[in-house]
């Protein structure tokens, strides 16, 4: 049996689900920006899930998952509180620069506010001043509003439908938030690549640094597959081992979008594959 115990789980929506597990060596070691590599079976795929909180008090680690694929739907289905997952590797790649910076914007979109938050909470214990842009299709797939008030100063939430805060995308907060403060030193944003070239976009004419989050499809976490390669300005970086942060006006999206739209017949493969042995199993009544 594997140590790696789940202790708590949260559903925010029917796709968006959180694991807490209990792992003290890696909460004592992890810092904002790094991810785990799980398992959850023997057979299973190897998945990149960024760290979404720790505590080392509790020795626990937070993933935030959303049930897309074959993998992220079966551990939805199969990991509940006292359940282990088979492995879990990490903390993985470099941790996020928490510099100097005065004024900050940390932008999430999606399931990119999980990660984005132990971001915010790092600038705030650094100093400071936090501002928070948060984006979610709609009210009822918010999540952790109470957690982000905590460590921010202002807190913008986006709603694609208007259903709470503004009404827009990540990318309207954040001209909001330039339009009222002149002395923003960095952005920060974590979510879908659409959402942050959108962000990279929004801060370039401004000449903010903006730093993104990158999660492309990974194998090994070493840089040795290369299956997460990126392209950097004229550099080709490896997001497992040079990431996952990278400056957001140097990213090449179009190039990223491009490599995981090659994956998806895959993916779905393998996805009506795993439903169809659900089916199976359960007209055989198990």
């Amino acid at each position: 049996m594997s140590n790696f115990e789940i202790v708590s789980r949260s559903d925010f929506s029917d796709v968006t689900y959180l694991l807490e597990i209990l792992h003290p060596q890696m909460a004592k070691a992890a810092k904002p920006g790094q991810f785990v590599i799980v398992m959850e079976h023997e057979h299973g795929e190897r998945i990149p899930l960024t760290i979404a909180d720790f505590d080392r008090d509790k020795g626990t680690i937070t993933l935030v998952i959303q049930a897309v694929g074959k993998t992220t739907r079966e551990m939805q289905q199969n990991c509940r509180v006292g359940t282990h997952l088979h492995a879990m590797v990490g903390p993985m790649g470099i941790p996020s620069h928490v510099g100097q910076a005065k004024k900050v914007v940390c932008v999430g979109g999606g399931l990119g506010v999980a990660p984005i938050y132990p971001q915010a909470r790092a600038y705030k214990d650094s100093g400071a001043y936090v501002i928070g842009v948060l984006g979610f299709r709609n009210r009822a797939l918010m999540f952790w509003e109470d957690k982000f008030r905590a460590c921010c100063d202002e807190l913008i939430v986006c709603t694609d439908d208007g259903s709470a805060g503004i009404k827009g995308l990540v990318t309207e907060g954040i001209k909001q938030a330039i339009a009222k403060h002149a002395d923003i030193d960095e952005v920060v944003a974590i979510g879908p690549p659409i959402m942050m070239k959108g962000c990279a976009d929004a801060t370039r004419a401004h000449g903010i640094k903006t730093m993104v989050s990158l999660n492309p499809v990974m194998v090994d976490g070493t840089g040795m597959c290369g299956g997460c390669r990126v392209k950097i300005g004229e550099q080709i970086k490896f997001a497992c081992v040079d990431g996952p942060d990278f400056d957001g006006h140097q990213v090449d999206f179009d190039d990223l979008m491009a490599r995981l739209g090659r994956y998806k017949p895959t993916e779905q493969a393998a996805l009506e594959s795993w439903k169809e042995s659900c089916r199976i199993r359960g007209g055989a009544g198990h």
